[in-house]
């Protein structure tokens, strides 16, 4: 059997993207830094998030519930480093350009955003939910393309 630390040292291996998912329920905004976003098909248009059940918009991901993606720009670190943290609730807005489209809170200068409502057929695997997003649309930023990096346990740059 695999340890949980071994585990955690080879995914630190993968470099991914930096996203952050964020929703709206009565009137309460959520978010939460997420490095586990893919696509999984372009018909119908959908993409993959995995949440854990720990996360505080977790709840309220149900069938129906429209979330934003917003896969972050090198310069937003600290838009990151604030909606990672567990207990900030609405603080995490106080950083950035946060308007809302959709019903669902999203970031202006994010490198893309999409916009998604969580299809039925999410489903759960041991700590996390597995939620299948319905693409309703997509902002795509202007500005030349440098998104921020996740790579061994440091944020990293793009380089081209």
């Amino acid at each position: 059997m695999v340890s949980k630390e071994n585990l955690r040292l080879g995914m630190r291996r993968l470099a991914s993207g930096v996203s952050v998912v964020a929703l709206k329920s009565d009137d309460e905004r959520f978010a939460m830094t997420a490095s586990s976003v893919t696509s999984l098909s372009d018909d119908p248009a959908s993409l993959i998030v995995c949440v854990n059940h720990e996360a505080s918009l977790a709840p309220y991901l149900n069938a129906g519930q429209v979330f934003s993606v917003n896969v972050l720009a090198f310069d937003q670190q600290e838009i990151s480093m604030l909606c990672a943290q567990k207990s900030l609730g609405d603080q995490r807005f106080r950083v950035g350009d946060w308007v809302e489209a959709h019903g669902a809170p999203y970031l202006q200068s994010a490198e893309s955003t999409f916009f998604c409502e969580v299809d039925p057929a999410s489903t759960t695997f041991g700590t996390h939910a597995i939620v299948v997003g319905r693409v309703l649309g997509v902002l795509v930023s202007s500005r030349p393309c440098e998104p921020l990096i996740y790579h061994d346990g440091a944020y990293r740059a793009l380089a081209v």
